[in-house]
């Protein structure tokens, strides 16, 4: 059975989607449906030639789409296109074009023939799925009682900070701390207050005068970690000293404390320029052993010690 062209053409405007025809040879429209007024704001019989398509993208779509399709049609392959494209009051729809590469019989390319579909919305979808998995990674670097960098988040930076020291011949140094006589601040207090001096340790000691590149977490339970790039010895020493004297500076109550009716810390530090035989874990042990010391020798102090590196 035959059907009318007429037929077709209506099934083709009463689409959403926006057919439209080019001529290889010329470039121009042959066609394009009247659909791309409602969308567009730009009248059928103002899509002249694929100038005004290009024209009608978004500079920062153009070089990329407009290259990617003539490629593509060049070499008689069937392909699709996303871009943002320009209404005529000036803001941007976001298009798919779908494309369809026709050949004549001596195989040359004879013209394109395709449709355009409004993916704004599936767009602004995928814009806030990418938002939130970002919020959501975000959240899993961070503690989430403390708010400050987790454990996890620790592992990454301490692996690339190692390696770039390797790399630059730069010492790097670590702090590790320990709230002292912590389970018995919980025992007196309770598990909320617990909670809050935690919380009143990490502020106190996140913001303790570091530079852009220091690095500090949440290692797990009361134990909080310090990476500290391009440190030495001397320095790292300095920074261990502040925030043992920032913490004891919050006055955090601690009847039960031995010695002392206010919150203390315990620190291990120490520095390495590590070499291609170092490990990092041998390393951070090292520097745990030195927060034991720490607390066998009294609490309220600071443990260094200098690893050297193996040749």
């Amino acid at each position: 059975m035959e059907v009318d062209s007429n037929v077709y053409q209506t099934l083709l405007e009463s689409t959403k989607a926006i057919p439209w025809k080019i001529d290889w040879k010329s470039m121009r429209f042959s066609y394009i449906g009247p659909q791309i007024q409602d969308l567009l704001g730009w009248s059928a019989d103002s899509w002249i030639g694929v100038e005004d398509w290009a024209n009608r993208m978004h500079p920062d779509d153009r070089d990329r789409v407009v290259n990617f399709c003539v490629a593509q049609s060049q070499n008689g392959v069937d392909h699709e296109a996303d871009y943002r494209a320009l209404t005529s009051n000036g803001s941007y729809v976001w298009i798919r074009d779908v494309v369809h590469v026709k050949r004549n019989g001596s195989g040359e390319v004879e013209s394109l023939v395709g449709f355009m579909f409004d993916i704004t919305e599936r767009k602004q979808n995928e814009e806030q799925l990418l938002a939130l998995q970002k919020e959501l990674e975000t959240l899993s670097f961070r503690d989430g009682l403390t708010g400050v960098a987790n454990r996890r988040m620790f592992d990454a930076v301490f692996s690339k900070e190692w390696t770039a020291a390797q790399h630059s011949g730069e010492p790097l140094s670590l702090v590790l701390l320990d709230i002292d006589f912590f389970k018995q601040y919980n025992d007196r207090y309770g598990h909320i207050r617990g909670d809050d001096c935690l919380k009143r340790v990490a502020q106190a000691l996140d913001g303790a005068g570091k530079r852009p590149h220091d690095f500090f977490a949440r290692y797990g339970g009361e134990e909080f970690v310090m990476v500290l790039p391009q440190t030495d010895a001397a320095a790292a020493r300095q920074m261990a000293e502040r925030c043992r004297i920032l913490v004891l500076s919050e006055r955090i109550a601690h009847e039960d404390a031995v010695g002392s009716k206010v919150l203390s810390i315990s620190l291990g530090a120490g520095t390495i320029t590590p070499g291609s035989s170092d490990a990092p874990d041998t390393f951070f042990h090292l520097v745990d052993q030195r927060l034991y010391a720490a607390k066998m020798q009294g609490r309220n102090r600071v443990v260094f010690t200098d690893a050297v590196a193996q040749p």
